[in-house]
């Protein structure tokens, strides 16, 4: 086993980590006292949990508050942060921890799933992320908390119902204990801020994070902000921007209609932020229109920034299809923004995952259709499949109504979801070979 694993690559490897913690979560929601007494769960139904978990995703076929246990609920609390942080990152704590040398097989892993290019500091990495990411859940738990209290007039209960909050904010996991969501806090603009907050913070990416810590504390003089930070902060704030509008516009006298506009702004940036990678909501998705839905369904599959608890085509990539498709209308093949030029590597990886991500999508969006013969609609399909590919975990109500074959495709999508496609790229084409020798160029048309 040792020697079959070092053959593979660091990407083959990362999935095979993957797939390790799904089975060990699997595992962990099957022991005695997991499920509420009395409740039975399917096998199926468990390793969708599982994967869903890991993969930070929130789509679940049961409801968490009335199927599992208190001590079933810290089980998908642990697994929602070994997801979110990052599978790797947290066992590379756990090995630290333990006194462990991580040696250099360990350091191409932790590489490769924080989409870094380079192996120096990446322990140190590591410790930043899971310090950083713990940090925020704790200080969004207490917050939350102490908020609760009015609610709950227990400190044990407040305490329990913020941590299980800020953690699956953070993580962009989705899940709650509440059985509804956020829609009981509707009208409450502290408790959506605060989320809103902690669902920014985990999707945003932990290299900016990381940037700002630096730079709001001032450890280095003369800081500068990388131009990954500048494309992914810009990249997101628009996108927030344009979903806000978007879903505001869409609702105004739809969904919106008789509400205060106070609440219907709140709506509207609620799950314009939740659509990165979240998965909570504030209102019943089936009062929107079907244009806000396939609206929702397109900022889901953009989804959340490399290197963060989210998954899709990522962020950077729509920026950088965006700015090539821009700069080529003027007759430009580079990209320059920020005073800088983007490495045509980055170009290409761009394209590629685009494309695999739309058939991918498309693929599994013509299964579940014919798996389902008609008995779910189009849209319905289409938001669940976008909302998996995203790691969203918002969904029309159908995710309990899927059929077992269904099921496994909405569970692939959620793992590579999170993997990475770049990483699921490489890991189907294995370990790269230099070109041993170059045929001649020749143009062909196109267009």
């Amino acid at each position: 086993m040792q020697k079959l694993f070092e053959k593979l690559t660091p990407q083959q490897g990362i999935v095979l980590y993957y797939l390790v913690a799904m089975l060990i979560s699997f595992l962990l929601l099957r022991i005695p006292y997991v499920h509420r007494p009395g409740v039975n769960i399917s096998y199926v139904d468990s390793l969708f949990v599982a994967v869903s978990g890991i993969s930070v995703t929130g789509l679940t076929p049961v409801s968490i508050a009335d199927s599992y246990s208190i001590f079933g609920q810290m089980m998908i609390l642990v697994i929602l942060n070994f997801g979110g942080i990052g599978v790797m990152a947290m066992g590379t704590l756990i090995w630290v921890l333990l006194g462990k040398k991580i040696g250099m097989r360990e350091r191409q892993l932790i590489m490769v799933d924080n989409n870094r290019d380079k192996m120096s500091g990446a322990v140190a990495l590591i410790k930043e992320i899971v310090k950083t990411m713990l940090m925020i859940e704790l200080i969004g738990a207490l917050m939350l908390a102490f908020y609760f209290y009015k609610d709950f007039h227990s400190i044990t209960k407040s305490l329990y119902h913020g941590l299980f909050a800020s953690v699956s904010a953070t993580t962009n996991g989705g899940l709650d204990i509440t059985g509804e969501s956020l829609n009981l806090y509707a009208g409450d603009y502290f408790v959506q801020s605060i989320t809103m907050l902690l669902i920014i913070l985990g999707a945003i990416g932990f290299p900016v994070i990381i940037e700002m810590k630096t730079y709001l504390t001032n450890k280095v003089p003369n800081f500068r902000f990388s131009l990954f930070a500048k494309v992914t902060v810009s990249t997101y704030i628009l996108l927030l921007t344009i979903g806000f509008i978007a879903i505001y516009l869409l609702e105004f006298n739809h969904a919106f209609k008789g509400e205060t506009w106070h609440k219907g702004i709140f709506y509207a940036m609620f799950q314009s932020a939740t659509t990165r990678s979240a998965g909570l909501t504030t209102i019943d998705l089936t009062r929107f229109s079907e244009a806000t839905q396939f609206v929702m369904g397109g900022l889901m599959f953009i989804g959340s920034s490399p290197s963060s608890v989210g998954g899709g085509i990522r962020t950077t990539t729509l920026a950088i299809l965006i700015l090539f498709l821009l700069n080529f209308s003027n007759g430009r093949t580079t990209i320059k923004v920020f005073n800088k030029e983007i490495h045509p590597i980055d170009i290409q990886r761009s394209f590629a995952v685009m494309i695999l991500a739309i058939v991918i999508c498309f693929t599994g969006l013509t299964l579940i259709l014919s798996f389902e013969n008609s008995r779910i609609d189009l849209l319905s399909i289409f938001f669940e499949v976008m909302s998996a590919f995203g790691t969203c975990g918002l969904s029309l109500g159908i995710t309990d109504d899927l059929s077992t074959p269904s099921k496994f495709v909405i569970m692939f999508l959620m793992f590579v979801g999170r993997v990475g496609l770049i990483s699921f790229i490489i890991m189907l084409g294995g370990k790269a070979e230099p070109d041993k020798f170059r045929y001649p160029k020749e143009r062909i048309m196109i267009g």
